[in-house]
């Protein structure tokens, strides 16, 4: 018999997370990690390789999400409200990697930040912080 698992059950019910290539590398209680590879599909501007905003974004969203979903007793999420800060381009043909934890709960809203990066994690692609609405569990605090 199989048992299902929530949060991967979300990363996998998203189509564009797969389109994206989408990874889920680490999950705990209100923490996660997901990355993605470079894809030429995906490039925002042509004469650099650069990946398009809008993939980061998606991943730091994704990552947020499942952050939420990790957290003991959450059931369903969605955001309400996301801020990216572009720091830089990630480097061409590097895979991009989010980090995302919730450092605020409350009964129906979890707060959460979030960072993305390259190879060289030591200087973010980008950060995010989101407010996500979640359910819960009855009982769950």
């Amino acid at each position: 018999m199989t048992t299902s698992n929530p949060t991967s059950d979300f990363i996998n019910a998203l189509p564009f997370a797969r389109a994206l290539g989408m990874q889920l590398d680490q999950i705990g209680a209100g923490h996660a990690q997901i990355s993605m590879p470079w894809d030429a599909r995906f490039i925002g501007d042509p004469a650099t390789g650069v990946i398009h905003g809008g993939a980061v974004s998606a991943l730091m969203d994704t990552c947020g999400g499942a952050a939420v979903m990790s957290y003991p007793g959450a059931l369903t999420t969605a955001t309400i409200d996301l801020r990216i800060d572009y720091m830089r381009a990630a480097t061409p043909g590097q895979r991009i990697t989010a980090r995302a934890e919730c450092y605020h709960v409350t009964r129906r809203v979890a707060f959460v930040r979030a960072t993305a990066y390259d190879e060289d994690s030591e200087n973010p692609v980008a950060t995010a912080s989101g407010a996500f609405t979640f359910d819960r569990k009855e009982g769950s605090s």
